[in-house]
């Protein structure tokens, strides 16, 4: 999803014209406050197409910077990749901006294509992110015994060198083996491998 958060409608709705002129979905916010009152605590991202966020720099009330700290101080960046918009901007706030963590930084007028490109790159990114997040909380599920298992199969050791090195009996690694292939959605040892490089 495209969040397009700026304060004049005009520039609003021919982003999301824009967005969906290229089968991306997006939504609008007024501001900067009903934007983060939309994405609420805890950010539901969507892992399937990834999100971004089309963020002008001067708007009443909440100002896009003050948008951006919020998501920094949330840890939303990798999930939320923000890409500026602004017809007031400077070099230092853009070097700012970049260095904090921002994805982009475009002046008004924009190139629309060279916008989209970089929005397009933000949202796989985001996809990413969503992948690695969804790993870690799989990985997470393990028990230490199953970390150790995980840990010496992915090393390339059967299951009698594990069970050995362990002090266990094959079956218990067996089973060990089949709870962390469970656990984290792979049927293969060479699929967990690939998840977890």
């Amino acid at each position: 999803m495209l969040h397009i958060v700026d304060d004049e409608d005009v520039i609003r709705d021919a982003l999301e014209w824009l967005a969906q002129s290229r089968g991306l979905p997006a939504r609008g916010y007024a501001g900067g406050q009903t934007f983060l009152d939309a994405i609420g605590d805890r950010f539901a991202a969507d892992a399937l197409h990834g999100d971004c966020v089309l963020l002008d720099v001067r708007m009443p009330g909440m100002n896009g910077i003050a948008v951006f700290d919020q998501l920094v101080a949330r840890g939303l960046l990798a999930r939320l990749p923000v890409i500026f918009l602004t017809g007031h901007g400077d070099v230092p706030m853009a070097v700012d901006s970049l260095k904090r963590g921002a994805f982009d930084f475009f002046e008004k007028p924009f190139n629309d294509n060279q916008l989209m490109d970089r929005v397009e790159e933000a949202l796989a990114a985001s996809r990413k992110a969503a992948s690695r997040d969804a790993i870690h909380a799989r990985l997470a599920t393990l028990s230490a015994r199953e970390r150790e298992v995980l840990d010496l199969i992915l090393a390339g050791n059967m299951n009698k060198v594990v069970a050995d090195k362990l002090g266990i009996s094959m079956r218990t690694v067996e089973v060990h083996r089949a709870h962390i292939f469970d656990k984290m959605q792979v049927k293969t040892a060479v699929e967990l491998a690939g998840l977890l490089k």
